[in-house]
């Protein structure tokens, strides 16, 4: 092992260090603190969905400093345009040529604000991005900074002026999480520290780089999945494709989602195996934005949370210990 190379241990201890002094400025949230930490090690992208006011900029910009990324962020608006997102080319009138300007996206982690505020057409420019990690223009494909994560924020549907976001661009994000309220007492307390001037500004410190998060992505690979942990993952996301409330079940990338997001949560925990447990932890963050019910139940006000939930109830749960937990 190289010294670049985390072990999963490692790669946990330096995840939760992180975590914790990201608490220091996003308080109140663990669970969605541990949701988005689980995204970027796993690999993917992340969607906040939640009201305005909430702290979801706060919490993208504090894990860019924290993990030492390059942030950038884009106020998504109805009348952005997909090269204010990718970026273009333009005629430099001092070298006489085309010269590209590399939009917003051309950084380590992206936060893409109220995403659903803007037509689809623009929405779309994310694809290329989110999916293969480069940009495509006018023929030419430049690579985007490696990690390369997007934590995307979007308003409820039912507010005025939003866009849903098609099940295309939904499926490359590999979680959904949300936020909520903070509980009174810490809300109180924050009000009076920011009526008192009490509270110094937080100043996080930089934990990790972006060679560091690299390893701590391909620490997760390290981590065992024994065969019938696979055998229950095919079951949870076949029942979303067999379920009655379902009209359209998850695609596989729910099942590869449910994978890494279960290694990484296994690695923050210490361990080098998965478990049931782990699986079954991220298993609504994974897979409720990934299904489509039926109409009738919106009348009904069904949500797809509680229908993997009632899903993950139904279907067995492996009883075997993997060998990895035997052995230690």
């Amino acid at each position: 092992m190289t010294t670049d190379e985390l072990t999963p241990r490692q790669a946990g201890e330096l995840a939760n260090e992180v975590l914790a002094e990201i608490g220091r400025a996003v308080v109140g949230k663990p669970e969605a603190l541990q949701l988005v930490m689980l995204g970027v090690l796993a690999g993917g992208h992340v969607l906040i969905e939640d009201l305005p006011g909430l702290g979801k900029t706060l919490l993208a910009r504090s894990f860019a400093q924290a993990l030492g990324l390059e942030f950038r962020r884009i106020q998504f608006t109805p009348d952005l345009l997909p090269s204010d997102v990718t970026g273009a080319p333009f005629y430099d009138q001092r070298s006489g040529e085309m010269v590209f300007r590399p939009g917003p996206v051309f950084t380590h982690l992206l936060l893409a604000d109220e995403i659903n505020r803007t037509p689809p057409k623009t929405q779309a420019a994310l694809l290329e991005a989110m999916a293969e990690a480069q940009v495509s223009i006018d023929g030419v494909t430049r690579p985007l900074p490696d990690p390369f994560v997007v934590i995307a924020t979007a308003n409820p549907i039912e507010y005025e002026g939003t866009y849903a976001l098609p099940e295309a661009q939904l499926d490359r994000f590999l979680l959904r999480a949300r936020m909520g309220y903070l509980e009174p007492k810490l809300e109180a307390s924050m009000l009076r520290a920011r009526i008192d001037r009490a509270a110094p500004e937080v100043r996080l410190r930089t934990l990790a780089h972006p060679e560091q998060v690299l390893a701590m992505r391909a620490a997760v690979e390290r981590v065992e999945v024994a065969e019938d942990l696979v055998e229950y993952v095919m079951a949870l996301v076949s029942a979303t494709r067999a379920d009655a409330q379902i009209q359209v079940g998850a695609s596989p990338r729910g099942g590869l989602a449910l994978v890494q997001l279960g290694r990484a949560r296994a690695m923050l925990d210490g361990r080098d195996y998965l478990t049931p447990e782990d699986v079954k932890a991220v298993a609504v963050p994974a897979l409720a934005h990934r299904i489509t019910l039926r109409p009738e139940l919106w009348v009904r006000q069904v949500e797809a949370d509680d229908v993997v939930a009632r899903l993950l109830a139904e279907v067995p749960t492996p009883t075997t210990v993997p060998l990895a937990a035997v052995v230690r």
